[in-house]
């Protein structure tokens, strides 16, 4: 398997899927291919799609492990109904830019979803993002959940990756 590793200045365009923009159709529309974001995580997974363009990252949801649904058929489902062809996967690393336990769970999952789903997969350096994240919401007054902080984190993954498309 062969994977791409980035890594993109983070930009602070954010827009959620639900919440005064505008939602996104959960259908496939004919021809058009999304990228999936993914913050991992121990607990919880942020789950971030592009608009139909490719320019915007939004937030789609929040996975928790032990919920019923395996991650896995989950972005199976999320990949048939978005018709997506990229998955960016938030890679953990040290400060000093090297692999950590964390990236350990990244590598995996990327693996999984390769195994089986036909697409591409990107690994970007997701230092920082959660820090970001909760700064972010700290000021909106949004802090109270954990999940929009996992989400946020992958919107901002995925923003990154979106930005460094065409550059």
């Amino acid at each position: 398997m062969r994977y791409k590793t980035l890594k993109l200045k983070l930009k602070p365009v954010i827009l959620w899927g639900n919440e005064g923009v505008g939602t996104m159709s959960r259908n496939c529309e004919e021809g058009i291919i999304r990228v999936l974001g993914l913050d991992p995580g121990e607990k919880r997974t942020g789950i971030a799609i592009s608009d139909p363009l490719g320019v915007i990252a939004s937030g789609l949801d929040t996975f928790i492990k032990g919920k019923g649904k395996d991650l896995i058929d989950y972005i199976e489902e999320l990949a048939g109904e978005y018709n997506i062809k990229t998955v960016v996967v938030g890679m953990p690393l040290s400060m000093s830019g090297k692999e950590i336990e964390g990236s350990k769970r990244s590598r995996a999952l990327a693996a999984s979803i390769k195994a089986r789903i036909d697409t591409e997969i990107v690994f970007i350096d997701e230092r920082m993002t959660s820090l970001e994240s909760e700064r972010v919401l700290k000021q909106a007054g949004r802090i109270r959940d954990k999940g929009n902080i996992d989400k946020l984190s992958a919107v901002l993954i995925l923003q990154s990756y979106l930005d460094g498309v065409d550059s």
